[in-house]
């Protein structure tokens, strides 16, 4: 091990850059929205359009299912601004609260996640709840439909089940600490008590650091006239990839078509929405995995729209090597990244799609921050001043076993894969 490849240094990341406070990064500034409902074509190609003009034309979906323009100035941001308020489209701003990403038109689902969340956002707004909570304060509502929010940390999430919701903290549905179960109409109520005790500890609490300085009973006890059963395990759900066709409620389908890497040129998306108008649907809605759903489509039209979404260089089958990848933007598009990642992750796909598939993930992070894929991941390549850190099943900011030049990240990555690979098919 080189003296380098030893813990990450810790990093603090910064406030969300919503539309009404974008922020600075390596390539002007950067706005986050997250839409609420269906996006018409029409409008999301206007969406697409305005990115071009007022940006630099580099459009991302995250892992949460937020969309980012890049490539703002000051004066371009409110004139965006403008032209995403002419396009009706509505974005949620305030505390992050996250809903499957079909919800109201998922064939699935137990509840209308939808539902409960706006009842939520308002209730925060009228309380004034955000401006007394951390920036990166997030909910998650999941209705159980088929497209689960299980990857999605949160500090607090309602997952519903035949219990009623599933009240968790602190983690996503693999490690988040259960409460106990509450009825659907006090699922409002659930979160916003929980959500007074980390405004009572200060902007800088998060139901992690409470749950470790504190325990879980101080959450349990503000919500124990609520319950209505005892925590047990959370509703059991099989992972759905956002890749692929979903029947909708009303007899219509849903096309899920990942962006490579999490990001596509703006114009290339305007096509995409050109070609979901002429298929018939009825519009987008992005989804946590980088995804865009195409809903209202017909069974016929859903698989057209995929063939023409692949021709355009977008992902449509689950298997593709470049599922298994996530890269954030990287030198120099941000300030603080040391290697390109952006530009190393289409060719580490390419030169390790035999490793990758399955429950592998490479995550490649411009810096020890790991913006783009906080979680632990198969193989983590770190930029560094002194080179790649290579992290093995672990996250950007966890211990390296080497060190070593982006020349040589592929080789090395290859047999770390394989020999991952390997233990796994004896296990």
């Amino acid at each position: 091990m080189t003296p380098d490849a030893g813990k990450n240094p810790p990093h603090r990341r910064g406030a969300c850059p919503a539309l009404s406070a974008p922020m600075q990064t390596g390539d002007g500034l950067l706005i986050r929205l997250t839409p609420i409902g269906t996006i018409p074509p029409a409008a999301f190609a206007g969406f697409c359009a305005a990115a071009r003009q007022c940006g630099n034309g580099v459009m991302e979906i995250t892992s949460r299912g937020s969309i980012q323009v890049r490539g703002l100035n000051p004066a371009s941001a409110e004139t965006f601004a403008a032209a995403i308020g002419a396009l009706d489209i509505a974005v949620a701003e305030g505390v992050a609260v996250s809903t499957n990403p079909l919800a109201g038109l998922d064939a699935a689902e137990i509840l209308d996640a939808g539902l409960l969340a706006a009842e939520l956002r308002r209730a925060l707004e009228e309380r004034a709840l955000a401006a007394k909570l951390a920036a990166k304060i997030s909910v998650v509502i999941d209705g159980g439909g088929a497209l689960t929010l299980d990857a999605v940390a949160a500090d607090i999430r309602l997952c519903a089940g035949p219990a009623g919701l599933w009240v968790g903290v602190a983690g996503d549905a693999a490690d988040a600490v259960g409460l106990g179960h509450v009825a659907p109409r006090d699922g409002v109520p659930t979160a916003l008590r929980l959500l007074e005790i980390l405004a009572a500890r200060g902007r800088d609490a998060r139901a992690r650091g409470i749950l470790a300085r504190e325990g879980a009973a101080v959450f349990q006890t503000a919500i124990v006239d609520l319950l209505v059963g005892a925590a047990g395990p959370r509703p059991a759900r099989r992972f759905a990839d956002p890749i692929g066709a979903y029947p909708l409620r009303d007899g219509f389908w849903a096309c899920g078509i990942g962006l490579a890497f999490g990001h596509a040129d703006a114009a290339t998306l305007e096509q995409l929405a050109d070609a979901a108008r002429s298929a018939g649907a009825h519009g987008f809605r992005p989804a946590p995995g980088r995804a865009l759903l195409a809903v209202g489509l017909t069974r016929a039209a859903s698989i057209l729209l995929a063939m023409i979404a692949a021709k355009l260089g977008f992902i449509v089958r689950t298997g593709d090597p470049r599922r298994h990848v996530v890269a954030c933007a990287g030198a120099p598009i941000c300030a603080s990244a040391h290697i390109p990642a952006r530009q190393m992750a289409p060719r580490l796909a390419d030169e390790l799609a035999v490793q990758l598939g399955g429950s592998t993930t490479l995550h490649i992070s411009g810096c020890p921050k790991g913006c783009a894929h906080p979680a632990p991941a198969t193989l983590t390549i770190v930029g560094t001043p002194s080179g790649c850190a290579l992290v093995e099943g672990g996250s950007a900011r966890d211990a390296a076993s080497a060190v070593v030049p982006v020349d040589e990240v592929a080789a090395r990555a290859a047999k770390i894969l394989g020999a991952n690979q390997s233990e796994a098919a004896h296990v």
